[in-house]
């Protein structure tokens, strides 16, 4: 194992950035496929697709709080195993891998128990109405069958990366949205299935990224094994797990709250049209930040490995460089968004009433985006090093404390342009602090490097002023 993972504390930072985000930049651009493929073939569906997509729009709050616990085991046990790996610990890093596959399918049966037996409470709770309530029901009945697939796939693959092996992550992806993208259609016009052969189409392609994943572990592509007497809850391990996915699995449950409160907020301002336009919305924006998340994954085995293993320089040079990296894709996509936004829009559904307010709030949505990416990316780096209560609160301030407050201040003021500028309003606010917070902990980075190397560094140049530590 110590051959195997021993580049990534030796390899140039830049040349590791590029092999590891990259194929998960691939991967997540793809893999936000699964969603908004759907949208543009629902969107496309005669007569009804303007309703349709609201109704779909209207279930992924829903889809997000499941998402969020495939986040908070992944992410948690992938980060744990990149520390592992990093301390050359192979049985710990096999333990923390059987731990996440017990946890994922039995978080996701539960999951799924719930929004299937209480889908009528749930359709009312996330504000349906006579228009679309039959489109969300359908999507919805079907996706929650899924859930396993997509908890399964997403927990493995994060494990599959802090393996040292993100092209065969980037595979998963590939696989699951290309298998997507294939059965969309058929099922849907084909088949004639509608909105359900969206949702069939979509659980099948987890499915098959799930199997995948599992293969992966068993075979000899992987450094650490997937055994079956590890596939149990530890709880020693689970309590490790979640605690550094907490902070992901927040940011996510906040999306998810987020998305509730911009449906129903959009759906009293806007009518269905206005939710359909977020629904559009927020496909698009999902599509254009996952290169950012995909940085974002591509990074993180690197800072766990490099922090696990005390070269604080590595980890200080991989931070930088993954901001800068983050921060110029969001200004490319930022420059075509405003440029291009009636044309995306077009491309979902042509009733000219919904290109209009979506094309409008796709812009002003993203009037920050490249500041947005900065924040995101330095929110990942608290995540690796294990601090997650930094990473909790950097989440929930851009996502709920701030975000929250502007969406109901903004829009009783601005009507549905209010609706929309309370992303870049938040975003503004919440990069402040987090440029704070980040300036600290390079301070402290600064440190630890000195303890380690104190000959290699002029220790008159480290700041030593006690600092305050919000763990």
């Amino acid at each position: 194992m110590a051959n195997k993972h021993k580049f990534m504390g030796t390899e140039k930072v830049t040349k590791l950035l590029f092999q590891f985000s990259l194929p998960a930049i691939i991967g997540m651009v793809v893999n936000a496929l699964y969603n908004i493929v759907d949208r543009i073939y629902i969107g496309n569906i005669k007569d009804i697709g303007h309703f349709a997509i609201a109704g779909v729009g209207l279930a992924f709050p829903v889809m997000l709080i499941a998402f969020a616990f495939a986040v908070l085991i992944g992410l948690g046990s992938g980060n744990n195993i990149s520390l592992c790996i990093g301390r050359r610990q192979k049985d710990q890093a096999e333990l923390f891998l059987g731990n996440a596959m017990a946890l994922g399918i039995v978080a996701s049966v539960i999951l799924a128990f719930i929004v299937s037996f209480n889908l009528e409470k749930i359709l009312t709770l996330i504000g349906t109405s006579d228009n679309t309530r039959i489109y969300t029901k359908e999507y919805l009945s079907i996706i929650a069958l899924g859930f396993p697939g997509s908890i399964l796939s997403f927990t493995l693959n994060a494990a599959i990366r802090a393996d040292g092996n993100p092209k065969k992550a980037m595979t998963t992806q590939l696989i699951g949205a290309i298998t997507n993208i294939i059965l969309d259609p058929i099922f849907i016009f084909t088949l004639k299935m509608g909105v359900a052969g969206a949702a069939w189409a979509t659980i099948i392609s987890q499915y098959i990224s799930a199997a995948w994943t599992i293969y992966y572990f068993k075979s000899d592509l992987s450094g650490i094994k997937l055994f079956l007497k590890n596939i149990r809850i530890n709880l020693a391990k689970t309590k490790s797990a979640l605690s550094i996915g907490t902070a992901p699995f927040v940011l996510q449950i906040g999306a998810s709250i987020i998305n509730y409160i911009f449906n129903s907020t959009m759906k009293f301002y806007g009518a269905d049209t206005g939710v359909g336009a977020i629904a559009i919305v927020q496909g698009v924006l999902m599509f254009i930040t996952m290169p950012i998340f995909g940085i974002n994954q591509g990074l993180q085995p690197i800072l766990g490995y490099n922090y696990g293993a005390k070269l604080y320089s590595r980890v200080r040079e991989a931070l930088f460089k993954g901001i800068v990296a983050a921060v110029g894709i969001c200004t490319l996509s930022f420059l075509t968004i405003q440029l291009l936004a009636s044309k995306i829009i077009y491309i979902f559904n042509s009733k000219p009433e919904l290109i209009a307010i979506a094309s409008r709030g796709l812009r002003i949505k993203t009037v920050l985006l490249p500041v947005a990416g900065m924040q995101v990316v330095a929110s990942i780096y608290f995540q690796a090093v294990g601090k997650p209560k930094i990473s909790i609160f950097m989440s929930m301030l851009r996502q709920i404390i701030v975000l929250i407050p502007c969406i109901y201040i903004l829009s009783n003021k601005f009507g549905v342009d209010g609706i929309w500028f309370s992303t870049p309003t938040s975003d503004f606010i919440s990069a402040l602090v987090t440029f704070l917070l980040l300036r600290r902990e390079l301070k402290n980075l600064k440190k630890l490097e000195a303890a380690e190397n104190p000959t290699d560094m002029d220790l008159d140049d480290v700041d030593f002023e006690p600092e305050v530590n919000l763990e």
